[in-house]
C-alpha cells in the first residue's frame, strides 16, 4: 500500500489549523456544559432543581439546530469558508464572555442564555466543518482527514467533560473564576488559530439567502435526498448520533447500577467508548487503502450490533458490588469482557461513520455541500431528541433496565442497517468486493494519487489478467469508476451483482452482438460527458499466457467522440494469483497459490486524448507492467 499516512496532514497548514479549531470548539463546549453542572453542585442546588437544569440544558443547546441550520447552510455556502470560521470563533469569544459573567455572578439564567447562544454558534459552524474538507483535501485524503476529525472530536468531548467536571472539585471556591477564565481563554485560542486557516473559496458566492427558516429547512432536506446513496448516508450518520446519544446518556446510571461504581467509573466507561471510536476512525484510512470505501459501513454496523449484544449478555442484571473504583472494577469478574465490548462498540462505530461522511463529501456538488450538511444537522438533532425521549419512555413507562435497552438498541441497529443496505445495495456490494480484494491480496500502489485526476472525465486503460481486475482497480482508485467489461465476465454469478451495482458497462464483440457493442460505446460517451472516470481493457479479453495482447481500436473510437485525457495503468503479479486463466475452472475454486499475494497497481501520467493511439497506449502499459504479469 501507499506509504502515505493521514498523520502527515497534521504537519500541513491546509489542515492543522482547522483541525485544532474544531477540536478546541468541541473541548470548550463540553467544559462549559460540565462546568454548569459542577456549579449546581457547588451551590448546593436541591436535587429536583438540579435534575431540571441537567435535562433542560441539552434541549436548550440542541434547539438552535432546528431553528437556524438551514440559514447556517446558506451562509456557509455564500461566504469564503476561512472567513466564516473566523466569524464563528469571534462569536464564541463574545458568547463565552457572557458565560463568564454567568459563572462569576453564579446566575443560571445567564448561563442558560449563553448555552443557547453556544448552540447557535455551533449550528453556524457545523455546515462549514465538514464542507471545508473536500476543498482542502484530495479525494484519497478524505477518509483519513475525516478519521482525524472524528478522532479529535471524540477525544475533545471526552477530555472536555472530564476537565469541566473537575473544575469545581479542584478549584473549590475559586471554581467560578477558573471556569470563566477557561472558557474565554479557549475561545480566544480558537479564534487566533482560525486566522491561520488558508483561504477556502465559497461554494456558491452568488447564492441568494432565504431568511425564512421553515421553507428553507424543507428545501435543504429535499436537496439532501437528490442522490439515494447520499441521502441514505445522511440517514446512517443520523443513526450514529441516535446510537451514540442512547449509549452515552445511559452510561452514568449503567456505571452505578450495573457496573457497581460511581462518577469515576462512568468517565472510565465513556473513555473506553471514545477511545474505541477514535481508534476506529483512524483505522479507516488503513483499511480503505486511501479510497472512499463504503464497504466498511456494513462491517461497522454489524460489528456494533455484535458488541452491543454481547454487552447485554456480559452483565444483564445489577452489580452485586457498589462503590468500586476503576481498579477494583477492572479486577472484578467479568469486567474485562465489558471493557472489550465498550471499546468494540466504539471501534466499529468509527468504521461505520467515517466512510459515510467521506461519501457525502465525495458525491455532493461543492455548490450544495454546506446546505446538505445543514440538512444533516437538522436530521441529526431530531434523532438526538428522539433518542433522549425513547430513553425516558422505555425506562419510566415500560420499566426496561439499561441492559434491556442496550439489547433493543442492538436489534434496532441491525434492522436499520439491513434497511439502508437493501435500499442502497452499493454498500453491500462494496463490502463484498472489499472483503474479496483485501482478503485475497496485498496491494502496492505506484503513481495513482499523482496521475489519476481528482475530478473531471478521464479514460483509464489497463492490461487484463484476471476476473478480479475490475474489483482490484476500484479498490485502488479514490474515485468511483465505470468499468467496461466483456459481457461473459459481467455475467459471472455473484460477480454479476457486484458489477451491475457498480454500474459496470457490459460489451460484446461486433460479431457476437453488434447492438450490445454500440450500446456500450454510447454509455461510455455519456459517462465521460458527465465527468466520470471510465476504465476499459483494450486487449478485449483475458490473457491466456500471461503476456499482453495488442490493444484493439476501440479506445480510439471512444476518443474520436470524446477526446478526454487517458491514464495508462498496469496490474502486476495477477497472473500468478487466483482467478487468472493460468488456473483451470476447478483450480479457481480453491485458495490462491500465494495466499494474500502481493499485487502491484501502477499508473503513468495522463496522455491527451487528441494524440492518444491504441499502439502508443499499449507501449506505455507494457512499460508500466514490466516483467511481472
Amino acid at each position: 500500500m501507499s506509504g502515505h499516512s493521514q498523520f502527515a496532514l497534521l504537519k500541513q497548514r491546509r489542515f492543522l489549523p482547522f483541525f485544532i479549531v474544531q477540536s478546541l470548539g468541541a473541548f470548550n463546549d463540553n467544559i462549559y456544559r460540565q462546568a454548569i453542572i459542577g456549579l449546581l453542585f457547588f451551590l448546593g442546588t436541591p436535587i429536583e432543581e438540579r435534575s431540571l437544569y441537567t435535562n433542560l440544558a441539552p434541549a436548550i443547546f440542541i434547539l438552535p439546530y432546528f431553528l437556524f441550520s438551514a440559514l447556517a447552510g446558506q451562509i456557509a455556502e455564500k461566504l469564503e469558508k476561512s472567513r466564516l470560521i473566523v466569524i464563528t470563533t469571534t462569536m464564541e469569544i463574545v458568547i463565552m464572555s457572557l458565560a463568564a459573567v454567568g459563572f462569576l455572578t453564579e446566575s443560571m439564567p445567564v448561563l442558560l442564555v449563553a448555552l443557547f447562544c453556544t448552540g447557535m454558534q455551533s449550528t453556524l459552524f457545523g455546515p462549514v466543518k465538514y464542507s471545508v474538507l473536500p476543498s482542502i483535501l484530495k479525494p484519497e485524503e478524505l477518509t483519513g482527514g475525516n478519521g482525524l476529525v472524528e478522532m479529535g472530536t471524540s477525544l475533545s468531548i471526552l477530555t472536555g467533560m472530564i476537565a469541566g467536571g473537575l473544575i469545581f472539585q479542584l478549584a473549590g471556591s475559586h471554581g467560578p473564576i477558573v471556569a470563566a477564565t477557561a472558557v474565554i481563554a479557549l475561545a480566544v485560542a480558537g479564534n487566533l488559530t482560525a486566522r491561520m486557516i488558508p483561504k477556502v473559496d465559497a461554494g456558491a458566492p452568488d447564492l441568494k439567502i432565504n431568511w425564512n427558516p421553515l421553507p428553507e429547512s424543507l428545501a435543504v432536506l429535499r436537496m439532501a435526498k437528490k442522490q439515494k446513496a447520499v441521502s441514505n448516508a445522511i440517514l446512517g450518520v443520523s443513526w450514529f448520533w441516535f446510537v451514540g446519544t442512547m449509549l452515552t446518556s445511559q452510561l452514568p446510571t449503567y456505571a452505578e447500577v450495573n457496573l457497581g461504581g460511581g462518577s469515576t467509573l462512568y468517565i472510565f466507561a465513556l473513555a473506553l467508548f471514545s477511545v474505541g471510536t477514535g481508534t476506529g476512525s483512524l483505522l479507516c484510512e488503513k483499511l480503505s487503502g486511501r479510497t472512499v470505501e463504503i464497504g466498511l459501513v456494513p462491517l461497522g454496523a454489524f460489528g456494533m450490533t455484535a458488541f452491543m449484544l454481547d454487552l447485554y449478555f456480559a452483565r444483564a442484571g445489577e452489580s452485586a458490588a457498589s462503590g468500586m473504583s476503576i481498579l477494583q472494577f477492572v479486577q472484578h469478574a467479568g469486567s474485562v469482557r465489558i471493557i472489550i465490548d465498550l471499546i468494540g462498540i466504539g471501534l466499529f462505530t468509527g468504521f461505520f461513520v467515517v466512510p459515510l461522511f467521506a461519501l457525502i463529501q465525495s458525491r455532493t456538488p461543492k455548490s450544495e455541500m454546506s446546505r446538505v450538511f445543514a440538512a444533516l444537522n437538522i436530521q441529526n438533532s431530531g434523532f438526538i431528541v428522539l433518542a433522549a425521549m425513547l430513553g425516558l419512555v422505555t425506562q419510566r413507562l415500560l420499566g426496561w433496565t439499561i441492559p434491556q435497552l442496550f439489547l433493543a438498541l442492538a436489534i434496532a441497529n441491525a434492522v436499520v442497517a439491513i434497511y439502508i443496505f437493501t435500499i442502497v445495495p452499493e454498500f453491500l456490494m462494496r463490502f463484498l468486493s472489499w472483503v474479496m480484494v483485501r482478503g485475497l491480496y496485498r496491494l502496492r500502489l505506484h503513481g495513482i494519487e499523482n496521475n489519476v485526476p481528482d475530478e473531471g472525465a478521464a479514460l483509464i486503460v489497463c492490461n487484463h489478467v484476471s476476473y478480479m481486475d475490475a474489483l482490484i482497480l476500484s479498490a485502488t482508485i479514490p474515485r468511483p469508476v465505470r468499468f467496461v467489461m466483456y459481457y461473459k465476465i459481467f455475467n459471472i454469478p455473484v460477480m454479476r451483482w457486484i458489477f451491475r451495482t457498480a454500474k459496470a458497462i457490459p460489451i460484446a464483440g461486433a460479431r457476437e452482438d453488434p447492438a450490445l457493442m454500440q450500446a456500450a460505446f454510447d454509455e461510455v460517451d455519456k459517462a465521460l460527458a458527465e465527468g466520470e472516470l471510465v476504465c476499459i481493457f483494450p486487449e478485449g479479453a483475458l490473457t491466456r499466457d500471461g503476456d499482453m495482447a495488442a490493444f484493439k481500436s476501440g479506445v480510439e473510437k471512444i476518443l474520436e467522440r470524446r477526446p478526454v485525457p487517458v491514464v495508462p495503468m498496469a496490474l502486476r503479479g495477477m497472473w500468478a494469483s487466483m482467478w487468472s486463466r493460468r488456473d483451470t475452472r476447478l483450480g479457481r475454486m480453491r485458495v490462491p497459490r500465494r495466499f494474500r499475494a502481493h499485487i502491484e497497481v501502477a499508473a503513468a501520467p495522463a496522455v491527451p486524448g487528441q494524440t492518444a493511439t491504441a499502439e502508443g497506449l499499449e507501449q506505455q502499459v507494457r512499460q508500466l507492467r514490466g516483467e511481472n504479469g
